[in-house]
């Protein structure tokens, strides 16, 4: 999720101060991640180094409004105009934790995926059970939140069905075809080579 590319979208509406853009941010997300100031201040200092954004001078009260630039105005449209690159490799921990768990001698891997299969149907309950909790049902806040938990319920579908068909993936093999045990090969430096180009 990209904080600097939204921070970006909503000063493009207008200028902004930091706590302004916080609680922007949460209406247009339904308040589904949480950003602290802190946050946001770094993040409107990389984007003035940058040249996105200017720093205007302070009101009345203190507050000190940020502006976009031309240049950040440029960035938005190609942020909302482009689709969002998913990446090639996979840093997904469950992912990691059943392969690694699949190959080590001893371990009962179909435990630990009915373990997870556990706590990813009570995470899809508790989701499909969330209400919107804003003050006005029907209004673009709410749209906003039930997109954000929408997304969450299909991610949750999602991982229970992969939990699925992993378990009967690893069914289709004897559990002593899959255990590694540690290698007795001294690796070599640099990085490994993949095994498949992604």
């Amino acid at each position: 999720m990209s904080v600097r590319q939204s921070l970006l979208a909503i000063l493009d509406q207008g200028p902004c101060y930091g706590y302004q853009l916080r609680a922007e941010f949460d209406r247009r997300t339904g308040s589904t991640w949480p950003l602290n100031v802190g946050q946001i201040y770094n993040t409107l200092e990389r984007l003035e180094r940058d040249g996105l954004v200017e720093r205007g001078d302070a009101d009345d009260q203190g507050h000190v409004y940020w502006a976009i630039t031309p240049a950040g105005s440029v960035e938005v449209s190609g942020w909302l105009s482009s689709p969002v690159e998913r990446g090639t490799g996979t840093r997904d921990e469950l992912a990691i934790k059943l392969a690694v768990a699949a190959t080590l001698p001893g371990v009962d891997v179909t435990a630990v995926i009915q373990s997870q299969r556990k706590a990813s149907l009570a995470q899809l309950q508790e989701l499909q059970r969330t209400k919107y909790a804003g003050p006005q049902p029907d209004s673009p806040q709410e749209l906003a939140w039930t997109l954000v938990i929408d997304s969450m319920i299909f991610q949750a579908e999602a991982e229970a069905r992969w939990l699925d068909h992993t378990e009967q993936r690893l069914a289709q093999h004897p559990r002593h075809a899959l255990e590694l045990e540690l290698s007795t090969e001294h690796p070599k430096r640099g990085r490994p080579s993949r095994a498949v180009a992604l």
